[in-house]
Formats: structure tokens, C-alpha cells, sequence
């Protein structure tokens, strides 16, 4: 079968690689999003789907409405593209997407980090058939794991591709069929930037489970004594001298929530590199005592 693949992501980059070197899917053509401004400095940036589908020697199409103009192929992949497909494209071919969730749990664009803020202990990968209504169509293959204690964004995504590219490789070759997706769905709207906050009076507990479903791609946000800072690794704790209070016990440093504390592991100053927190604390000619 001819086969388009449409992904724009670092984890769809991840399929891409996967679908072609591991499960032996020929692509035809790769369908990625134009080259945006990213980052602080909003340089263009080429999106790593693309980058992808350049080292292993694959045409690409980059275009902002695809739908419009839907590749000759008769099959597609789709793994965070990023945009909602319509007729005539849909409806034109089988169209097979990976979601990293426990469908119809988290349906939406952020589900691995909605799943991590909600401290879900259990998550999977899916593929199912696109159809209208988001991320509603027939499941054609899920496969369900654990999330451990320690696991980040970076870790649970590594798992869905690992579990999840296997099954929409065999969706692709027509080796599975639709089932109806069964329960109440629950949305995993996009992470805007209110979501990256920290709120030093919500429970400890809950404070390191958004700083992981933002690691290592995005960062939560805070600042200490005035210095926006972003917090890479963190675990919650026990002890705690209320919200926002900074303690220095040794090379940690414990941020008091309410209840419990923040142990912050990793830890980057703004214009500066990823650290440790004892390498925070060594470059400081005064510890911080607060957090806001």
C-alpha cells in the first residue's frame, strides 16, 4: 500500500522512525507543518518529523491545510500532527492515528501530560480510526501500562511509541478491525501557559506530578526570591514550613507547599543552563527564602 504519514511532533518523529526502521512500513510521503518561529530567540525552526523524514532519505510535504489537498496514497498515518483533519482528506482513505491514552480517557492534545497532572497511574497507547469527532473513531489496537512514581512526560511517551507504533503498523496493514471506544471521555485540552505555573499552596504531591508532565520538554514555572526559574525534577515530601517557604537542608532545597514540601532536584535559572539544586546553591552568594 501507498502510505502518507502526517506528524509534526518530536514523538511523531519518534513514529516515523519507528514505523520505517523497526516495523518496515514504506512511506511515500511525509506531510508535516511549515517551518515555524520557536524558542526565546523565535528562530524558525524545522519541525522534527521533518528532520526525521530527511535522515531517512523520505519526501516531504509541508503545508498548513493538507486537507484541501490530500496526498494519492491509500492509507495515512497520523501522530501529532497538529492540525484537525476534514473532508475532503478525510473520508479519502483509511486515516490511522497513534494517541497516547487510555481512550476515550484524555482525547485532545496534551493527554500524556494531562494524565501525569492528574496523577494517573495508569495510562496507554491507542490506535484508532479518525473519524469527525475528536479523537472518537473505532479503536483498532490499545495496548495499557503502568505509570511509575518516577515517570516524566519524556519516559511515558518513550513507553506509548514503544507499545503504540507496533499496532498502528498493523492497522496500516489492514491486519486489525474497529471496535466502539467505551465510557465517558475526558479532554486533554492544550498546555497554555497558566498550566506551567507553580502554586506553592496546592499539595506537594500534586505540585510534582505537574513539574514531571512538563519534564523534559517543557518546564514549570517559578520564582525564587524574584528569579523566574524553571523546575526540571522534583519529588514531594513530608515536611514543610507552609507555602512558598525555602529551606536549605544541606545541598537540597525544599520549597513548602501546602500540605507537604517540594524536593527540587533540577532546576534552571532564566538564561542560564539546566542545574542541580546543590549547583543552584553553590552559585548563590545568598540562599533564596522564598518562592512565588
Amino acid at each position: 500500500m501507498r502510505i502518507a504519514f502526517f506528524g509534526t511532533s518530536a514523538f511523531a518523529a519518534g513514529a516515523l522512525e519507528r514505523l520505517v526502521c523497526a516495523d518496515g512500513i514504506e512511506i511515500v510521503v511525509v506531510v508535516s507543518q511549515p517551518d515555524r518561529p520557536a524558542g526565546r530567540g523565535r528562530r524558525t525552526a524545522t519541525p522534527p518529523a521533518v528532520t526525521a523524514a530527511r535522515e531517512l532519505d523520505l519526501p516531504v510535504v509541508q503545508e498548513e491545510h493538507i486537507s484541501e489537498a490530500p496526498p494519492g496514497v491509500e492509507a495515512g498515518a497520523v501522530v501529532a500532527f497538529g492540525q484537525v483533519l476534514k473532508p475532503p482528506l478525510l473520508g479519502a482513505y483509511p486515516l490511522f492515528n497513534l494517541h497516547p491514552s487510555l481512550l476515550p480517557r484524555w482525547r485532545g492534545a496534551a493527554p500524556i501530560e494531562r494524565a501525569l497532572m492528574a496523577g494517573d497511574r495508569e495510562t496507554a497507547t491507542a490506535v484508532i480510526e479518525l473519524v469527525a469527532e475528536l479523537d472518537a473513531g473505532p479503536i483498532h489496537g490499545l495496548e495499557r501500562f503502568p505509570i511509575a512514581p518516577g515517570d516524566d512526560a519524556g519516559a511515558v511517551a518513550e513507553r506509548a511509541l514503544d507499545l503504540g507504533v507496533p499496532l498502528l503498523a498493523a492497522a496500516l496493514r489492514g491486519e486489525t478491525s474497529g471496535r466502539p471506544q467505551e465510557g465517558e471521555p475526558t479532554y486533554a485540552h492544550r498546555i497554555e501557559a497558566g498550566d506551567r505555573r507553580i502554586d506553592w499552596s496546592r499539595p506537594a504531591a500534586e505540585i510534582a506530578d505537574r513539574v514531571r508532565a512538563l519534564s523534559p520538554h517543557i518546564g514549570a514555572r517559578a520564582e525564587l526570591d524574584g528569579l523566574p526559574v524553571t523546575v526540571w525534577r522534583a519529588a514531594a515530601i513530608d515536611a514543610g514550613r507552609g507555602p512558598g517557604t525555602v529551606t536549605i537542608d544541606g545541598g537540597r532545597l525544599l520549597i513548602g507547599a501546602g500540605p507537604g514540601a517540594l524536593d527540587v532536584h533540577e532546576l534552571q535559572p532564566a538564561g542560564k543552563r539546566r542545574m542541580t539544586a546543590a549547583e543552584f546553591l553553590r552559585g548563590r552568594q545568598t540562599p533564596p527564602a522564598r518562592a512565588t
